[in-house]
């Protein structure tokens, strides 16, 4: 399981503060777990996260690798908002059975289960890859890298945007992208049979046409062109399947 790392937000201006910035919207956290994204002006990502409400704050739960970075980014659009951003001393603990007292469910599937926030850390030996294959969820630094368009990455299924809730970072370009007959590439789950590894290239008729990430099995998550792949998929040896 990937580390987590939470940050506490505080203040009066917390959720409006928020609220122009994610590509969710932050009213919605008094509900339970809000999944979200923080863009570039140009559309493109930068970090995914989970807000939760806790008291007089607002909890972000994210990726340690992003963790720094993002919190970095979040402080240059304090200015004199009533905001200030600290760790927090909470765990999360994650898992598909039954949920225990308090555990909140995870917003992006429900086959994802939920989340616990408190002194634990870990999960409960779920195949969270095997999950994430069947349903096309992305992951951090795997498949949702500063490349990525969200809309292409699903978070429109993944309850991870609002295009309700007026602007934020990178809203426009996410619109138009939104407002598109169809999208031309993205992130989907294939079949795949032979060897091969994440990261190979996928061709038809020697053209790339995209490439493979998280596999479980014989599934895989890929990024596809999707006007090129017909006929014949290939990755390396193995013989993949635009399902």
């Amino acid at each position: 399981m990937a580390e987590r790392i939470l940050y506490e937000i505080t203040g009066t201006d917390r959720e409006h503060f928020l609220q122009g910035l994610v590509t969710n919207d932050v009213r919605h956290v008094k509900d339970g777990l809000v999944y979200t994204a923080l863009l570039t002006p140009q559309g493109k990502y930068l970090a995914d996260f989970f807000l939760l409400a806790r008291g007089d704050a607002i909890v972000i739960d994210i990726d340690e690798s992003i963790a720094e970075a993002t919190i970095k980014r979040l402080g240059m659009y304090k200015l004199r908002a009533d905001v200030a951003i600290a760790p927090s001393d909470l765990k999360v603990y994650r898992g598909t059975g039954p949920a225990p007292e308090g555990a909140l469910t995870d917003p992006r599937h429900p086959d994802m289960g939920w989340r616990l926030y408190g002194d634990e850390v870990g999960d409960d030996g779920t195949d969270w890859d095997a999950i994430r294959v069947e349903h096309c969820i992305p992951e951090t630094g795997i498949e949702l890298t500063p490349d990525t368009f969200i809309l292409e990455a699903g978070f429109a299924q993944l309850n991870g945007v609002d295009f309700r809730k007026g602007c934020y970072v990178g809203q426009e370009v996410t619109a138009r992208m939104k407002h598109k007959t169809e999208l031309r590439k993205g992130f989907v789950t294939v079949g795949v049979e032979g060897p091969a590894e994440p990261g190979t290239e996928i061709t038809s008729e020697d053209r790339s046409v995209g490439r493979l990430f998280t596999r479980s099995g014989d599934r895989a998550i890929a990024y596809l062109r999707f006007g090129r792949a017909d006929g014949e998929l290939s990755a390396g040896e193995a013989v993949v399947t635009y399902l």
